[in-house]
């Protein structure tokens, strides 16, 4: 067990400033909790919104350490903890919000019921890009949705929440679309799904060509806005529609009409409210054997960061200029 203090950590101290390593105290594991030598931090678009300080509600105040997903290895154990030991490998979304301690750190006290054992073919790196994306893509298909085989899945969106959507979806044997730009076809169509290039085809046209008009049983929206829109028209009649994104003003006689069902996905609910922390835990460890029989894999962006160059990361995600998940080491 480390002696050590204090710990080495990323700062972000107001509003677009620069992020700045600082020697912290190193934090000690409460009652439920273990001490996690955490590995790697996964990026994703709502730490460079809190960091702009664009994100209310994910009360997040800074100054703060970003950082939501983590993978790691369990360094102490809390009061009351089982099913972990020091030593195990582990990852899940842990913080970066709600006040709670993100991920950007060499130590994180997290609650032992968000994490799940660390599938045994990724890397570190591998599994910090997958919790935030992963609940989420399970949230909606599986907890929301309730997916089944031979459905006809439409993804809006092969990003980062798509590519896990489209994966899940294809392991329980839906039919699986996603719709995107024509640079992700060749990507898209290597996960099982039919690639459609949003560009090229109309809402009717691929509704048509694919459903024979009917429309899919199931769109999962993962761009929001407009996105949300051409989700209401997609979908079936009796169909459901599932949205990670679903802010602004829409129409709703659309869905209506078709007396079909909507669904919203807030995945920091458990982080903010402190209820359902058990729950993520479980769809983590749901996606390690999904990981582990090879049905799913993340898209990481080839390119490496640690703490003293994650602002290049965030600005490539800012800009969109990422190609996969982005993830920051910590040595």
């Amino acid at each position: 067990m480390s002696a050590r203090s204090t710990m080495k950590a990323l700062l972000a101290e107001s509003p677009n400033s620069p992020l700045r390593i600082a020697d912290i105290a190193k934090p000690v594991p409460g009652d439920g909790q273990v001490l996690v030598r955490i590995k790697a931090s996964g990026v994703n678009p709502l730490d460079t919104k809190i960091r702009a300080g664009k994100a209310a509600h994910a009360r997040h105040p800074l100054p703060a350490i970003l950082g939501i997903d983590m993978a790691g290895v369990v360094e102490e154990i809390g009061i009351g903890v089982s099913g972990f030991r020091r030593g195990d490998e582990v990852y899940g979304m842990t913080g970066g919000v709600g006040g709670i301690q993100g991920s950007l750190a060499e130590f994180a006290a997290v609650d032992a019921a968000l994490l799940a054992p660390k599938p045994h073919n990724l890397s570190m790196r591998e599994a910090a890009s997958l919790p935030l994306i992963s609940i989420t893509a399970w949230e909606g298909l599986v907890d929301r949705a309730r997916v089944k085989a031979d459905q006809k899945v439409l993804v809006l969106g092969g990003g980062g929440v798509g590519h896990i959507v489209a994966q899940i979806a294809k392991a329980v044997g839906a039919e699986v679309y996603a719709v995107d730009g024509a640079s992700k076809a060749a990507y898209l169509g290597s996960l099982g799904a039919t690639p459609i290039d949003y560009t090229a085809e109309t809402v009717e046209a691929y509704v048509g060509r694919y459903t024979g008009g009917r429309g899919f049983d199931l769109v999962y929206d993962t761009i929001g806005a407009q996105g949300l829109d051409t989700a209401f028209q997609a979908v079936k009649r009796f169909g459901h529609v599932v949205s990670c994104l679903g802010w602004g003003t829409h129409a709703l006689a659309p869905l209506s009409v078709k007396a079909a069902s909507y669904s919203g996905v807030f995945t920091l609910l458990p982080l903010l409210t402190g209820e359902g922390h058990a729950h993520h835990g479980e769809i983590m460890r749901e996606m390690t054997k999904l990981i582990e029989a090879g049905k799913v894999m993340p898209k990481l962006d080839p390119r490496r960061f640690t703490l003293a160059d994650a602002d290049t990361a965030h600005q490539l995600l800012e800009n969109r200029q990422a190609d996969g998940k982005l993830v920051v080491e910590i040595n």
